[in-house]
């Protein structure tokens, strides 16, 4: 992973060096500002930077060496959305790389995550999906949402929806999050942990 370092007196001049360094426009830059001792006569800026191209190839070769010590033979196809890139592993055995509710790509998103960020040294936005089962997964979970969220304002009655991994309740809750009738919580331990959909003229009592 090509990550280099950039010095300048501003952060402003230390980003315009890895543009000129990294032959890239800014945008197309992901940068970590460091923290850098200041004194009275030593005043300077240093960051990190790769570009978002040599990150991505970086990410994509780390998931298949992960998936192929697994014994599994997978390629990996290449797509954003919502601003976000997705590696969208296509496998003949996608069962295995996504395990029983997902906790095996989850895992892997997991593991991804913490190569990703111990080397930029901040977070890095990317989603892990096999054979678009998370693609696949959001709408149902979107649909679930919105129908129990109407059910639980009609009936003023609380409910407790499956357990689902964070990446799973943190779509029910930015889902309903502007609702006017329903507010979500998480509730329990891991791996039983699961969003609980409550009317707010109950909770707001």
């Amino acid at each position: 992973m090509n990550i280099q370092t950039f010095v300048g007196k501003t952060k402003e001049e230390a980003i315009i060096k890895a543009m000129e360094g990294l032959n890239a426009k800014e945008d197309e830059l992901v940068i970590t500002e460091k923290e850098v001792k200041k004194s009275l006569f030593n005043k300077k800026a240093e960051i990190i930077a790769i570009t978002k191209t040599e990150l991505n190839n970086s990410i994509k070769e780390f998931i298949l060496k992960v998936v192929r010590d697994m014994g599994i033979n997978a390629k990996i196809e290449t797509k954003t959305k919502e601003d976000t890139i997705v590696f969208n592993l296509i496998a003949p055995d996608a069962s295995i790389l996504i395990g029983k509710n997902g906790r095996t790509i989850e895992a892997l998103q997991n593991v991804t995550n913490q190569m990703v960020n111990t080397n930029l040294e901040s977070y890095y936005r990317f989603i892990i999906d096999a054979n678009d089962y998370k693609a696949k997964r959001r709408m149902r979970l979107e649909k679930t949402a919105k129908y129990t969220a109407k059910e639980v304002a009609k009936t003023k009655v609380e409910a407790h929806l499956e357990p689902m991994n964070s990446y799973e309740r943190r779509i029910i809750h930015n889902i309903l999050t502007n609702s006017k009738d329903v507010m979500t919580e998480s509730e329990g331990e891991e791996p039983n942990r699961h969003v609980v959909i409550k009317p707010k003229e109950v909770t707001e009592k």
